[in-house]
């Protein structure tokens, strides 16, 4: 019953779409309904909130769900936002899934009316990133709705478990880094004993070989658990590359 409600989904997302002509600039709003427009421009009205002006119109960005124009295909990311403010996510990979990677706004010098996004590194897929099918809500990358999204793509699935697995093992790397620089901390503290010359504290008997010895392989599993962690990453990007084929 799950996987027949996501296929739903996927083709209302999909018919939806087929309806709008993304060759023009246009606002999709929250109600599902398309508004085409010559100019379409992000801009800080009086009180220094942002507006959106299709034209002459003016619409709040509560009411845009997405908007294209010559700049690019953004998608609203205000419901992610802890204050609930304004903010916007670029689409960079286009397909039955696309992801979307949040940037800021800069003004454009000389041309008041105009604000454009601040140029900005893409960065490999991760999980501060968006995704959706045709015009659906927004959701997290995370491995839950990657594995919810993919569903009907074995191949994809087993990208993703794999992602799972170098993830639970970079977490499981860190875990032991903490535990080994804490040891180190205990066993240089422990193996310190304290004598007085005259009434000038000093250590001696500090069990130093031990101690930088857990507090290197501290460092090792810290530094192994991110390259782990980094490896895992790029199934992410794979397994959406080979549901979007």
């Amino acid at each position: 019953m799950k996987k027949l409600l996501i296929i739903v989904m996927a083709c209302y997302g999909l018919n939806a779409r087929s309806q709008v002509n993304e060759s023009r600039n246009f606002l999709y709003l929250n109600s599902d309904s398309t508004v085409y427009a010559q100019k379409i421009r992000l801009r800080p009205d009086f009180s220094g909130s942002w507006s959106v002006r299709a034209d002459s119109r003016k619409v709040s960005t509560n009411r845009i769900k997405f908007f294209n124009n010559e700049d690019g295909f953004f998608a609203n990311t205000r419901e992610f936002n802890f204050l609930g403010q304004a903010a916007f996510a670029e689409r960079i990979i286009e397909g039955k899934i696309n992801i979307y990677q949040e940037v800021d706004y800069n003004d454009v010098p000389y041309e008041l009316d105009y604000y454009r996004f601040r140029d900005y590194r893409r960065q490999a897929i991760n999980t501060r990133m968006f995704l959706n099918k045709g015009f659906s809500d927004l959701k997290k990358v995370n491995y839950g709705n990657l594995n919810e999204a993919m569903a009907d793509n074995p191949k994809s699935l087993a990208l993703l478990r794999r992602y799972r697995n170098t993830k639970i093992t970079g977490i499981a790397m860190y875990v032991a880094a903490g535990a080994a620089i804490i040891a180190s901390g205990i066993t240089m503290m422990s193996g310190s004993g304290i004598t007085y010359n005259g009434n000038v504290p000093s250590l001696d008997n500090r069990n130093d070989t031990k101690s930088y010895i857990l507090l290197g392989l501290g460092a090792g599993l810290s530094i192994g658990g991110f390259f782990v962690g980094e490896s895992g990453k790029k199934n992410i990007e794979r397994a959406i590359d080979n549901y979007n084929r």
